[in-house]
């Protein structure tokens, strides 16, 4: 997949040759994100055109509202990872400015969708809204799409019976309640986190639990509070490596035990003490909350606590 970071960068061939586009922020790329992302290729395939996914970063409202931006399910690398796992073969992700917000929906159509993209198709959610002040509707791109030459396929929501539609809010509200696996079922995949591995306390392997403690610049949304089920993964090893996945029990909070104060996340990997981890960028995927966290009396209450909890991780990654 071409990464690129403005959409008049997209090479000259691909602009003559066509293009089917959608538009989005994309966060978390959850299964309606999916499906129209699939709309997207298929159409793409089908018309012999690329398939561009444009997106924006940061979120346009962290520009335009700050104090109404949510937290972002996934960050911008983790977004572009997951845009090109689905077969797009262009992804854009485009500054948001105050300048690109007061573009007029004909300003952006007529600039981004058909000069600099060549788009032929533009696929796009009921609801979808874009130009100055959100004014531009899925009618108003309907009607540029007949006069300026491409279609405009609109899709409705996705969801299915024990949901009202997939969602990045129903998602971040999954995650603040520690319901990864609700997360998860919304994604459709495991919800992960990213960082790199750094030297810690030190105190799971004075404990007899070593682990994984993950830099402060971790990528994800970081759930609440808990002791989790997961899968360590080794980004720098080829998938299907010899240990690039590996079973953890995941501690996410300040160790209150200790009077921690510093909210952190480290993983214990499952029946493995000869790992040596420190510097390798890793991804955590979260499988199951075992538990909140909690405040013990004293460390062998903790430590015994720490072996239910492996056995528990086991029970529920087997």
């Amino acid at each position: 997949m071409l990464r690129l970071t403005h959409p008049d960068q997209l090479p000259e061939p691909l602009r003559q040759r066509g293009t089917v586009v959608t538009i989005g922020t994309f966060d978390g790329l959850h299964r309606g994100h999916r499906a129209l992302l699939g709309r997207v290729t298929a159409l793409a395939a089908e018309r012999d055109l690329a398939s561009v996914a444009l997106t924006f970063h940061p979120h346009p409202l962290e520009v335009l509202h700050p104090e109404r931006c949510p937290e972002m399910i996934v960050s911008t690398g983790q977004r572009l990872d997951l845009l090109e796992s689905v077969g797009l073969d262009v992804a854009v992700a485009q500054q948001f400015t105050v300048e690109l917000a007061q573009q007029s929906p004909r300003e952006f159509v007529e600039g981004t969708y058909v000069r600099d993209l060549g788009a032929r198709a533009v696929v796009v959610g009921r609801d979808s809204r874009f130009g100055r002040g959100n004014v531009g509707t899925v009618d108003i791109l309907r009607e540029l799409g007949e006069e300026l030459g491409f279609e405009t396929v609109v899709l409705d929501d996705v969801g299915d019976e024990a949901v009202e539609r997939w969602s990045s809010t129903a998602v971040r509200a999954a995650l603040a309640r520690g319901e990864v696996d609700e997360a998860a079922r919304q994604l459709g995949r495991l919800h992960a986190l990213r960082g790199t591995v750094v030297h810690g306390e030190h105190r799971g392997r004075e404990l007899g639990f070593p682990t994984a403690n993950l830099s402060a610049d971790t990528e994800g949304l970081v759930p609440a509070d808990g002791v989790y089920a997961g899968w360590l993964v080794r980004c720098d090893l080829p998938a299907g490596a010899a240990d690039a996945r590996l079973p953890a029990a995941v501690s996410v909070g300040t160790n209150p035990t200790f009077d921690g104060q510093r909210r952190t996340v480290e993983a214990h990997v499952l029946d493995r003490s000869d790992l040596d981890l420190y510097g390798e960028p890793v991804s955590i995927e979260l499988v199951e909350r075992l538990r909140g966290m909690e405040r013990f009396d004293g460390v062998p209450a903790l430590v015994e606590q720490m072996a239910l909890d492996v056995q528990r991780a086991r029970e529920a990654l087997a």
